[in-house]
């Protein structure tokens, strides 16, 4: 079951690399992150980063400061490991070794958890996009929707 969901998680990734991205297009899309959250009034945080700077966040009615915690906590994953955290997640629980043992990482450095979707500029990794509010793949699935419906509405 996990193993397929690594690979289904990566599978998402596909297709969500931009030819440029540049704050303009990180207010854009986060702008357009906030006004689905709001309309489903979902408890969320919304942040994009470009590295280690964030260059758009959002706490909405309902989340908490943990939200932003656990966003720099799955930020890392995707950083450290080049895919979503989600992917990173569902490998993790696919292994017989401990991801943090093994790999010697804190918890409190990295999360495994869903939420992080990576940011990529013709195949470079720039950042990350990233939601924490929902359960781990329903954070996954609202940043890949979101990343996947504003790549098709902006013009290359």
């Amino acid at each position: 079951m996990w193993k397929q969901r690594h690979l289904d998680a990566l599978a998402d990734e596909e297709g969500l690399d931009f030819p440029f991205f540049d704050h303009a297009r990180a207010w854009k899309l986060g702008s357009a992150m906030v006004s689905t959250a709001v309309d489903a009034a979902l408890p969320v945080t919304i942040a994009i980063a470009f590295g280690e700077q964030r260059v758009f966040h959002a706490a909405l009615a309902g989340s908490a400061a943990t939200n932003d915690d656990w966003m720099a906590r799955k930020f890392r994953a995707v950083a450290k490991h080049n895919c979503s955290s989600w992917a990173v997640a569902c490998e993790a629980r696919t292994e017989p070794e401990d991801y943090y043992i093994y790999g010697g990482y804190r918890t409190e450095d990295i999360a495994l958890a869903g939420g992080a979707v990576p940011l990529r500029v013709c195949g470079s990794l720039i950042g990350a996009v990233g939601v924490s509010g929902l359960s781990e793949y329903d954070d996954h699935r609202f940043a890949v929707d979101a990343i996947r419906a504003f790549r098709a509405s902006v013009t290359p």
